[in-house]
């Protein structure tokens, strides 16, 4: 027997053998036992930290009695936990001159968009319709996605009348043409896809435009049950929206207007305006609840003594002398003549054609200070605290409140200012 100690190398050989031996058997016992303690979970990666986002809302035609039917939960919810009003559109109370004071704080009469239809002398031939899109329609006055754009504020109009107007090459970063066959769904739809984007191209200015609720008070007139159905499918599409903020976890100040209310009109409340002066005599540049009036060449004079008889339903005004309260009269755009008819009348030139017969239905353009002309407002959100209903108020008060909530300067010499709505303003 050999009593010696193991050389060197094989004392190494040994150990090794013995190290691989024991790593076998605890790899082994790994593989093989049960796991007695849990895995410690993964770590969630934190959710994005929004900062809110502010969203101006035009449901064309909205009266804010319509809130009152029972059939506007989420708007009423809105108006609860916010502020409310019944808002006094400028005159004419249609919709694109309304639309743009909106989103330029002044009146019709100084931003330049005097009607729904109109001429002007420095481009003789060429009638402004709603489908107009040359810019010098528009330009006069700087909407407030412009404004936001230049001060680094991303924006995008969801069909906001005017959005599409290029100022000097400048529109929101996003915009859509405007299609009325694209449904209130598709609208919220495309609003909230602007809001997924990553920090870099998410819009923090955005407007959406509803026009169903004012083509059903034309055709039904306001008080109508099917006026109503349209009312109601108006509030889900807003519910629509605030579901879709809360799953994307994006808070936002709701700004929800109108441009203007709805009276009831009807075949018994028409004035033919060829049976007051000579058809030879005058020409329309528009008709309906107001009317805007051209002398032909050399029927001046008739034309004035025409106008100047009294009417039991309609009132009429050289531009010079159209009354102080409409705010309306110095642009060169607005017609010879105005007249406004008494609420729920209708001025026309002539005789309806025989297809197109006047029926119920409904009208706005009337003096702003009619009851049935007032327009809706709510605004709600993280930066306007609940104040309940305000007096009313000019709707050149709009924008400078979105100038307020976008941090924007007040904005030189606007028509209107956030007095009504300073009590509110700031977080809850």
């Amino acid at each position: 027997m050999n009593d010696s100690p193991p050389r060197h190398s094989d004392a190494m050989k040994l150990t090794t053998r013995l190290f691989a031996v024991a790593l076998a058997t605890a790899l082994q016992a790994c593989a093989t036992a049960p796991v007695s303690a849990p895995r410690p979970a993964a770590i969630a990666a934190p959710s994005e930290a929004r900062a809110p986002v502010t969203i101006l809302i035009s449901i064309d035609g909205f009266k804010p009695d319509y809130l009152t039917r029972g059939v506007t939960p989420n708007l009423n919810a809105l108006a609860a936990s916010g502020i409310s009003a019944s808002m006094r559109p400028s005159f004419p109370s249609v919709t694109f001159p309304n639309h743009w004071t909106l989103v330029t704080g002044l009146r019709p009469d100084r931003h330049g968009v005097v009607g729904n239809r109109m001429e002007d002398v420095a481009h003789p031939g060429m009638t402004f319709t709603m489908q107009s899109e040359e810019p010098f329609w528009w330009t006069q006055a700087e909407p407030i996605w412009i404004t936001a754009e230049r001060a680094g504020i991303r924006t995008a109009t969801m069909f906001w009348p005017g959005a599409n107007i290029s100022f000097d090459g400048q529109r929101p970063s996003d915009w859509q043409q405007y299609g009325h066959e694209v449904s209130n769904r598709q609208r919220v739809d495309a609003v909230i896809d602007w809001l997924r984007r990553p920090l870099a191209t998410r819009p923090q200015f955005l407007t959406l435009y509803f026009d169903t609720v004012d083509s059903a008070g034309h055709s039904f007139g306001p008080d109508s049950p099917k006026t109503t159905e349209v009312v109601a499918d108006a509030d889900a599409a807003i519910g629509r929206l605030r579901a879709e903020l809360a799953a994307l976890g994006q808070p936002a100040n709701l700004v929800i207007v109108a441009d203007h209310g709805m009276a009831a009109t009807g075949p018994a409340r028409v004035i033919r305006f060829d049976q007051i002066a000579a058809p030879d005599s005058f020409r329309f540049v528009s008709g309906g609840p107001y009317a805007g009036i051209e002398p032909m060449p050399g029927k001046e004079a008739a034309l004035a003594a025409a106008i100047a008889l009294p009417n039991a339903h309609m009132q009429c005004w050289p531009k010079a002398q159209i009354p102080t309260a409409l705010h309306y009269g110095k642009h060169p755009r607005v017609p010879t003549y105005i007249c406004l008819a008494e609420s729920g009348w209708l001025i026309l030139d002539k005789a309806p054609a025989a297809d197109r017969p006047i029926r119920d239905g409904g009208a706005h353009g009337y003096d702003p200070a009619v009851p049935d002309m007032a327009a809706l407002f709510i605004a709600s959100g993280p930066a306007i605290r609940a104040g309940g209903t305000l007096p009313r108020f000019d709707n050149v008060d709009v924008a400078p409140m979105l100038r307020s909530l976008l941090k924007l300067p007040a904005g030189p010499d606007l028509d209107g200012d956030d007095r009504p709505f300073r009590g509110a303003l700031g977080p809850r």
